[in-house]
């Protein structure tokens, strides 16, 4: 076992994570030995896959079974994951996944779990799921998180920032999400009953047990006061003055303020959002902070006016997953993805895509 310390990767540089050397820093049972760490298992088949274009490798490092959960439905199956990254790519060919942060935690029984925080650029230049080819070049953020075991992802939480997307190709979201849900008509899917019982598991509470570490509780206490009041005064208990926030559309906050009317907003239009912590993963970054991953799921009516239009009373499911830098005991920095594409696919369902 190596005496360095596990992957860092928010500080690393992406060369030195490629050439690690050769010594395990950190037990992974049933890993293949060319993994130093987890993180690095990570790091290393996503370069592979995506920038090496060796996309065949998912059938190697996705279980036969795998499924792969996403706003817009589930997925199963490595070899459905190696026909949607090539058809990723046949829109988007220059296509890159470079690593922000690596959050992680040891499950037990030889079972790991990341957060893997990611920035992409892309230039369209083939149809995509959102129409035709713009070649515009965008940029977009995305988490991925995965449980995985000898060698192998065999679950996925995934989360993508298909708002940015749309927003940068020149397309209008609503409308967007209008043909989605005409399209899924015809073909008698309905994504609003698909989520039936995620919108059931929801109402139930946290799936995430236990007593959590200190930084893990002020980032899960910020993530609720965001998403239940969203009162100013109440979010700078936990959230720094100079506090910075992404939310999705690529939307860009500073400070407490600017938090609380941003999801005062949201809660406008979903006045009963009720909110589950599903997972969350901690690990150091410099000096006493710490970064924490929160994997969260919410369910709520469509009954106010605002962000998302008229109200429809569709009732909506997300899938979000936030990644939070705690320093001095207060959220420094905070990145939140959900697919916002997919919850105005809900509503527009409501609207336009009932039998």
């Amino acid at each position: 076992m190596s005496s360095k310390t596990i992957t860092h990767v928010a500080t690393t540089d992406i060369q030195e994570m490629m050439s690690p050397g050769a010594d395990r820093r950190m037990n992974l049972p049933g890993f293949a030995e060319e993994f130093v760490d987890f993180p690095h298992y990570i790091i290393r088949i996503t370069e592979r896959i995506w920038h090496d274009r060796d996309v065949e490798k998912c059938l190697d490092w996705y279980a036969e079974d795998c499924a792969i959960h996403t706003m817009a439905g589930d997925i199963s199956g490595a070899q459905t994951v190696v026909d949607n990254t090539w058809a990723t790519l046949k829109a988007f060919p220059d296509r890159r996944l470079d690593a922000d942060n690596v959050i992680w935690s040891d499950e037990g029984g030889g079972a790991f779990y990341s957060s893997h925080l990611i920035t992409s650029k892309m230039t369209n230049e083939g149809p995509s799921e959102f129409g035709p080819s713009t070649g515009r070049q965008i940029r977009i953020q995305t988490i991925a998180e995965c449980l995985c075991k000898e060698n192998k992802v065999t679950e996925e939480w995934l989360v993508r920032d298909n708002l940015a997307a749309v927003l940068q190709l020149g397309f209008e979201p609503d409308l967007v999400a209008k043909k989605q849900a005409q399209a899924d008509r015809v073909k008698g899917f309905n994504l609003i009953d698909f989520h039936t019982d995620n919108r059931a598991a929801v109402l139930k509470g946290d799936a995430c047990e236990g007593p959590l570490e200190p930084a893990s509780q002020v980032a899960v206490d910020a993530l609720r006061a965001s998403l239940s009041g969203a009162d100013e005064d109440a979010l700078k208990a936990h959230f720094d003055f100079r506090a910075a926030a992404q939310f999705p559309g690529d939307i860009s906050l500073y400070g407490p303020d600017q938090i609380a009317r941003w999801c005062g907003d949201l809660l406008t239009a979903f006045r009963d959002l009720t909110v589950a912590i599903d997972h969350v993963a901690e690990i150091p970054y410099l000096g006493d902070a710490r970064d924490v991953a929160v994997r969260w799921t919410a369910t709520g009516t469509h009954s106010g006016a605002g962000r998302y239009g008229a109200p429809s009373e569709a009732p909506i499911y997300i899938l979000g997953v936030t990644q939070f830098r705690v320093m001095n005991g207060r959220v420094r920095e905070q990145t939140t993805i959900w697919d916002d594409i997919a919850l105005r696919r809900q509503i527009a369902t409501m609207r336009y895509g009932r039998g």
